[in-house]
């Protein structure tokens, strides 16, 4: 499996065209491709090479849509499950994913950090995928990450409303005003068949995706199999990730690949949210293709997950074993889940499990963490209140779910839902409604993907049988332990510069 050492730290980039400081994995962006096969151990050590403290200096890495089962402590989310690695010390992340395949990605999960770079794929492949007869090549060449670009460092945004400059397609993009600069090209060859991994790794903007002049065959959402669906466009949220097949079967030439943002007046002229698709034998040159309507967009109630067993437990609108309802809302400032907002807890919720708390009233932060027993059927509505901003992608850690109702739909389905872990709540009016079985033991954060609306309090932490929690996630590495001791010692002066008060 992959045995690999990743390093944070700060380098000026233009992947746009405008030069600014980031914080990246390895010097690039997107962060360095992570693949393993199917039953792998991953050991990633994270290093903490940070210094340009106009932005986060501590750090933290997320393996998004990883169970992380037995390994709640590799999960990655600051205050929650570890502290943050402080600069010039590593953290080493072994778990396991066995029965896990499919595109994934990993992000800080440190405030709003991942919105300055520190994002990149993560795929594990199936060598027996039984989906493998639909496509001829599936590589690194068929990664296509999605991520949007701020040209302010993210400190400087917390408490207001960003737009993002930019969109870049595997890395390069063009801004409105700015330069004619590089934009991604994905080759391929007039015949093939191939599967293109869409990785969605932005803080905010939602994307409409699209091919000109190609269908595109949806086989898996968020790491679970999808029965084949043809559309010719793809709304994709922050976080979630969809493979499909692409038929080169077109005349050789240059098209475009679009991938239109949800920020304001979003436009494809000179360029922008844009990267090439180019036949092999086509010239190296902008296509001439022109967009159309989509007339067969994805509809996530038309997924349906490969061989479904359907939604856990009794069919039927609150006919779980738990019944959650989570009401959103705003007060102008801060995000509220249950008229609750979260705020990080000076020791990690995990620390305080280890440590012997086990009932809500003995958890912080107060409010905001959910006691769930073991082997339950959980069925939960989120209902976006008030909070404005939405569509409000929701990912739970730990798990994926069944979604039960979609947020543009009226229509309940028990029997054949998708299954995935990031899903969206919609916007003011509108509720989803998801289920899952409890057989993770330990605390799993569940919050919007929108990386500004997690900072500002839109988070719950689901703790699972935290009774069961010592021996599930038992032994903890000796590092893990040495986190919150380094971190009280030397906690962020971005965080101090950006509340005015001290961040320890």
């Amino acid at each position: 499996g992959p045995t690999t050492r990743i390093t944070i730290s700060n380098k000026d980039i233009a992947p746009d065209g405008f030069n600014r400081s980031t914080t990246l994995v390895d010097g690039t962006f997107p962060g360095t491709l992570i693949t393993a096969q199917k039953g792998d151990q991953f050991n990633i050590e994270v290093v903490n090479q940070l210094s340009d403290d106009s932005m986060f200096v501590l750090t933290s890495v997320h393996w998004h849509g990883i169970f992380q089962n037995r390994t709640n402590y590799a999960d990655g989310v600051a205050f929650v499950t570890q502290c943050p690695i402080t600069p010039n010390h590593s953290f080493l992340h072994s778990f396991s994913a066995p029965n896990q395949a499919g595109t994934y990605w990993y992000h800080s999960h440190y405030s709003v950090q991942y919105c300055d770079g520190l994002r990149g794929p993560l795929v594990i492949y199936d060598p027996e995928d039984p989906l493998a007869y639909m496509y001829d090549i599936d590589d690194a060449s068929t990664v296509i990450t999605l991520a949007d670009w701020y040209h302010t460092v993210s400190p400087d945004l917390i408490g207001t409303v960003p737009v993002a400059q930019s969109m870049l397609i595997n890395g390069l993009g063009r801004y409105a005003g700015g330069p004619q600069s590089d934009l991604a090209v994905i080759n391929v060859t007039r015949g093939k068949r191939y599967r293109l991994r869409l990785v969605q790794m932005s803080c905010d903007s939602n994307v409409q995706f699209s091919i000109d002049g190609h269908n595109l065959t949806v086989i898996e959402a968020d790491g679970q199999l999808t029965e084949p669906l043809v559309v010719d466009q793809l709304q994709i949220f922050a976080a979630q990730r969809y493979s499909v097949v692409l038929e080169a079967d077109q005349p050789v030439d240059n098209y475009w690949i679009r991938a239109l943002p949800s920020t304001a007046n979003a436009t494809y002229d000179g360029g922008l949210n844009t990267a090439i698709l180019r036949y092999v034998g086509a010239p190296e040159a902008d296509p001439t293709t022109v967009n159309t309507t989509a007339d067969n967009p994805l509809v996530e109630t038309n997924l349906h997950t490969l061989n479904s067993t359907g939604a856990a437990g009794t069919p039927g609108y609150g006919n779980a074993d738990i019944n959650l309802n989570f009401n959103v809302s705003f007060n102008g400032s801060d995000f509220a889940v249950n008229d609750v907002t979260f705020v990080n807890p000076t020791v990690p919720v995990l620390l305080q499990i280890l440590s012997g708390a086990q009932d809500a009233s003995e958890l912080l932060p107060n409010g905001s963490v959910y006691i769930l027993e073991a082997n339950k059927v959980v069925e939960l509505t989120v209902a976006i209140v008030s909070a404005p901003g939405g569509p409000h992608p929701i990912h739970l850690h730990g798990h994926t779910f069944d979604v039960v109702q979609s947020a543009d739909s009226s229509t309940f389905n028990y029997v054949n839902p998708v299954r995935r872990d990031v899903v969206s709540a919609g916007i003011i009016g509108q509720q989803m409604v998801i289920r899952w079985t409890t057989d993770n033991s330990g605390p799993w954060i569940l919050h919007c993907h929108i990386d500004w609306h997690l900072a500002g309090g839109f988070a719950v932490v689901m703790a699972e049988s935290p009774s069961d929690t010592p021996a599930h996630v038992d032994p903890v590495p000796s590092e893990w332990n040495r986190l919150c001791p380094l971190y009280n010692q030397d906690p962020d002066p971005t965080v101090a510069r950006i509340t005015g008060i001290d961040s320890a």
